[in-house]
C-alpha cells in the first residue's frame, strides 16, 4: 500500500454520510457536466500544487492606486472635536438636547434627557483648501491640502466590535473575509517574499474585533492578514529553533511539501495547496521580514519627521513600517491604534485630556507618512485612509453623573479622511446638520467606502466574489456605490 493510499484511507474516516452521497451519487451528474464546461477544474493536482495563489493578478480595469495603508483609530475618535466644526453646538452647550434627536434612538450608555456638548477645542481653516480642523491636530494641519475629508460617514453599528467588523469585513459578526483579504484574493502580491496583507497594532489594547478583523474568513487562508510587531521578534515563532540551520530547514520543507502534494493528489482539498504556500512564504519571510522591519537603518531626519524610536511599540514606528512595507510591495497594510473611546468617565478618557493624548501619539506620524510618501513619489499610487468605526454624539454622556467630558457611540455621522491614491486633494465632502447628529449632505455608508476603495484599486465590488455555501459572497454584500465625486 502506497503512502497516497494511506492518506486516502485516513481522509475517508472523516467523511460524512452527506458528503458520501453528494460525491458518489447525487453529485455525479454535476461532476460530469462541470468537467465539460470547466476542464481546468479537473487539471492534474500535482500541477495545481505548483501554482502560487499570491501571484499578481490583473485588475478589472485600470487602477488609480496600487497599495492601501489603512489607519484605524480603534475606539472611534470624536469627529466633533477634530474635524466637524459646529458653532451652533458650542452656542447651545449645556442645554437639554431636543427630543427629536434622542427619542427612539439607540445609545450605548446615554440615559434620560442628555445635554448638548460643544467642543472644548478651537477650530480654524487649514491650508489653501480651508479644511476646518481642531487645534489638537497641528501636524495634520500642515498637510490639509492633501486630504479628502468625508464628514458624512454613517454606519449600521454602534458597538465597537460589530462596528469594527462592519468596516473591515462588511459584516458585523465574525466569519467574513476582511477587506485586506479580499484585495489579496483579487490582486495577489507584488512581492513573493512578503505577505500581501500585513497588520500592525499599537495603543493601549488590541482592537475589540480581535483577529477576526484580519481573518480570511472562507477565502483561502493564504490571504489572511499577517500580524507583524515593531517590538521584539517581528513575527512570533518564525525563527528556526537552536540547532536547525537554513539548509536543514530547506530539506525538511521539501520533504513536507512532497507529503502535502501526495495528500493533495489524493483528496483534492485546496487548503492543502494553501498550506504548502504558507510554509514556503514563512521560509522566505525569515530573511525578508527582519530586513524590512529594521527601521534603525532609516536616516536621522526620517526619525525626526515621524517621531520614531527603533525597537519600541508605537504608532509612529508602525507608520514608518507601513511606508517601508508598501515600498517593498505589500499590497495592504492595516494599522490599529486603540484608545479613542472618550466616554468621559475619568481624566484618561476625557475630551480635554485623553483625546489630546491620542492626538499627540498619532498626529505627527500621520502627517509624516503623507509627506514621506509624497517625497518618494508613492503618494499618487498609495491610498491612505484614517478613521474609526463610528462617530460620537453631540451630547455629553455624563455616565453615572460624571463631571468629565465625554461622548457616547454614534452611528449616524462620523468623519474619515483619505489621501493620495486617486482621490481629490483638499476636498471637503458631505456635511452633517447644525448639531452634527445626522449626515444630511452626500451621506456615505460604510459599504460605499468599501466599494470606492476597491474601485481605486481597479476592482469592481460587484464582480469580486467568492462562492461559499451555495452563493456568491462579496465584501459589500448586496450594497455599496462608488463615490465618484471624491475621485481625482
Amino acid at each position: 500500500m502506497t503512502l497516497a493510499d494511506l492518506v486516502r484511507q485516513e481522509y475517508l474516516k472523516y467523511r460524512t454520510r452527506r458528503q458520501l452521497f453528494r460525491d458518489c451519487g447525487v453529485g455525479l451528474g454535476s461532476i460530469a457536466l462541470a468537467s465539460l464546461l470547466c476542464p481546468e477544474a479537473f487539471a492534474d493536482k500535482a500541477t495545481a500544487g505548483s501554482a502560487d495563489p499570491l501571484a499578481a493578478k490583473p485588475p478589472h480595469f485600470r487602477p488609480r492606486a496600487r497599495n492601501i495603508i489603512y489607519l484605524h483609530m480603534a475606539g472611534a475618535p470624536s469627529q466633533l472635536d477634530l474635524f466637524d466644526y459646529k458653532p451652533k453646538l458650542t452656542q447651545l452647550n449645556g442645554q437639554p438636547c431636543p427630543e427629536s434627536y434622542y427619542k427612539g434612538q439607540q445609545f450605548a450608555f446615554i440615559r434620560g434627557v442628555p445635554k448638548l456638548l460643544g467642543t472644548p477645542h478651537k477650530f480654524a481653516p487649514r491650508g489653501k483648501s480651508g479644511q476646518m480642523m481642531s487645534d489638537i491636530l497641528p501636524h495634520l494641519a500642515t498637510v490639509a491640502d492633501e486630504l479628502c475629508v468625508i464628514r458624512s460617514m454613517k454606519t449600521d453599528q454602534f458597538n465597537h466590535a460589530p462596528a469594527q467588523l462592519f468596516v473591515h469585513t462588511g459584516f458585523p459578526r465574525p466569519g467574513r473575509p476582511s477587506m485586506g483579504s479580499w484585495i489579496s484574493y483579487g490582486l495577489g502580491s507584488e512581492n513573493r517574499n512578503l505577505p500581501s496583507f500585513v497588520v500592525l497594532i499599537s495603543g493601549t489594547a488590541a482592537p475589540d474585533g480581535g483577529a477576526a478583523l484580519w481573518s480570511s474568513g472562507f477565502l483561502p487562508t493564504i490571504h489572511q492578514g499577517v500580524r507583524l510587531r515593531s517590538e521584539g521578534e517581528p513575527v512570533l515563532f518564525l525563527n528556526d529553533p537552536p540547532g536547525l540551520d537554513r539548509d536543514l530547514r530547506r530539506q525538511s520543507l521539501d520533504a513536507l511539501r512532497r507529503l502535502n502534494e501526495l495528500q493533495l493528489e489524493a483528496v483534492g482539498d485546496p487548503e492543502i495547496l494553501t498550506r504548502i504556500n504558507q510554509y514556503e512564504m514563512a521560509y522566505r519571510m525569515q530573511v525578508s521580514v527582519p530586513e524590512v522591519m529594521d527601521i534603525s537603518k532609516e536616516p536621522a531626519y526620517i526619525h525626526r519627521m515621524y517621531g520614531t524610536t527603533p525597537g519600541q511599540r508605537s504608532f509612529a514606528n508602525n507608520c514608518l513600517l507601513a511606508r517601508r512595507l508598501v515600498e517593498a510591495g505589500v499590497r495592504y497594510v492595516q494599522l490599529y491604534h486603540w484608545g479613542w473611546d472618550q466616554h468621559g468617565e475619568s481624566m484618561a478618557n476625557d475630551l480635554r485630556y485623553g483625546l489630546v493624548q491620542r492626538c499627540k501619539e498619532t498626529d505627527q506620524a500621520c502627517a509624516a507618512l503623507i509627506k514621506d510618501l509624497k517625497q518618494r513619489g508613492l503618494l499618487d499610487t498609495t491610498l491612505v485612509i484614517w478613521g474609526g468605526e463610528f462617530g460620537r454624539t453631540p451630547m455629553n454622556e455624563e455616565r453615572n453623573g460624571s463631571t468629565w467630558l465625554g461622548r457616547d457611540h454614534h452611528q449616524h455621522a462620523f468623519t474619515i479622511w483619505l489621501a493620495g491614491g486617486g482621490v481629490k486633494a483638499g476636498l471637503s465632502y458631505g456635511a452633517t446638520d447644525e448639531l452634527g447628529y445626522y449626515a444630511v449632505e452626500n451621506p456615505v455608508h460604510v459599504h460605499d467606502l468599501q466599494a470606492t476603495i476597491l474601485y481605486l484599486l481597479g476592482l469592481d465590488h460587484e464582480k469580486l466574489t467568492f462562492r461559499f455555501q451555495g452563493r456568491d459572497f462579496r465584501l459589500t454584500d448586496v450594497h455599496g456605490r462608488v463615490v465618484h465625486e471624491i475621485l481625482a
